[in-house]
């Protein structure tokens, strides 16, 4: 791990958070997240990028396998022929999906999340990239809430901490059970670390609590750094993933309120293709949103 982090930090150039905080919102900054597309390879990832006009690709898995330090596309050897391939393509890798999980209070299981959630920055800041996605997740029965919660924060302030030099922010995105917007705030007020923020899936949120996503991001505008965005037809019989657009979801409410507040960051297409393998092929999916984000977003 110490000659890992110590070629990581030598090699990489970080990337300055200042630039992507002040791009001005005139034009929707868009990224997909590479769950959506769980067969295609990372060169197919990126020629689908570019011919559909994104400009930030969000790498949660390259094909089905979803532990991106041990991916050779990103061993030592091989990593900035990955960068150059991404740079080249005129595309920023934005976000680096971890699987770790905060709410842990067994010490060998929350030592094993940290371990992964670090192992995520060192990669993100060698590939210059801002910002990786940890998840809460849950609030385990047999555990109070309250503890959960803190184990929550002190994770948040101890993986900042480890972030302060490596030009990366750890997000927790709203998921799991923590989609409480009061509780989302009280999680990032206390935790109030420079390096620590929210990827805002309002989706996952307003599916349980029916919270306006208006209301909602008036809330969590200050600590909102990337955004997951789908839609999906919600009943009594579920969740049904659809085009955008297609489903009940308030995508738009969600949107203009990101855009009437002046969001800087990526609206990111988060298609579940790798969950829910029945839904549109990639395909499909990925030039959908691209073509119709703006219908919604104006």
């Amino acid at each position: 791990m110490n000659n890992r982090r110590e070629f990581l930090k030598q090699s990489s150039g970080l990337f300055g958070l200042s630039a992507l905080q002040f791009i001005k919102p005139n034009k929707a900054l868009l990224s997909f997240s590479t769950l959506g597309c769980p067969t295609w390879n990372f060169s197919q990832v990126i020629q689908h990028a570019t011919e559909n006009q994104y400009s930030g690709i969000e790498i949660r898995g390259i094909k089905v396998d979803l532990d991106l330090p041990a991916n050779p596309l990103f061993s030592p050897s091989t990593i900035s022929s990955t960068r150059r391939q991404v740079r080249d393509a005129g595309l920023k890798i934005i976000n680096l999906g971890s699987s770790a999980n905060m709410h842990f209070l067994d010490p060998i299981k929350r030592q094993s999340n940290m371990d992964e959630a670090k192992k995520y920055i060192d990669l993100a800041s060698h590939l210059s990239c801002p910002f990786i996605r940890v998840f809460p997740n849950d609030l385990p029965k047999d555990q109070s809430e309250k503890e959960t919660v803190n184990a929550i924060i002190q994770s948040l302030i101890d993986l900042g901490d480890f972030a302060k030099s490596s030009g990366v922010k750890v997000l927790l995105e709203s998921h799991g059970k923590v989609i409480k917007s009061d509780m989302l705030l009280h999680i990032m007020e206390e935790t109030n670390h420079a390096h620590v923020g929210l990827v805002w899936d309002f989706f996952n949120m307003w599916s349980i609590t029916k919270e306006p996503p208006a209301q909602v991001y008036a809330q969590l505008k200050k600590y909102i750094l990337h955004t997951h965005i789908k839609d999906a037809i919600v009943s009594d019989r579920g969740e049904k993933y659809t085009l955008i657009g297609e489903g009940n979801a308030p995508l738009g409410e969600a949107l203009h309120a990101l855009k009437a507040g002046g969001y800087p960051g990526y609206y990111s297409f988060e298609w579940e293709k790798l969950w829910h393998p029945e839904i549109q092929e990639p395909e499909i999916a990925i030039p959908h949103f691209s073509k119709n984000f703006s219908t919604y977003w104006q």
